[in-house]
């Protein structure tokens, strides 16, 4: 385990929540990143919609996998912003 992470059980990484994350949502920062970068959160069933509506609030592309994934091949959304 390292710095609180268990591979054998990743969390949700919504702050304070400590459930079993169950789906990867998978998304960058086009002002910031190329459209080759990706960024994951790790998400419960419960706060996988939150963490996808934050980001997507803030036009960034974003999309939300079944499992635990590390992003690459993962096709983004283009958003027009």
């Amino acid at each position: 385990m390292i710095f609180g992470f268990s591979p054998d059980s990743p969390q949700c990484s919504r702050a304070a929540c400590t459930a079993d994350a169950r789906s990867s949502v998978v998304w960058r920062n086009p002002r910031i990143h190329g459209p080759e970068r990706r960024k994951v959160w790790l998400a419960c069933d419960e706060h996988a919609p939150y963490l996808r509506d934050f980001l997507a609030s803030r036009a960034f592309p974003v999309t939300v996998v079944d499992g635990i994934v590390d992003g690459s091949g993962i096709e983004l959304p283009e958003v027009n912003a």
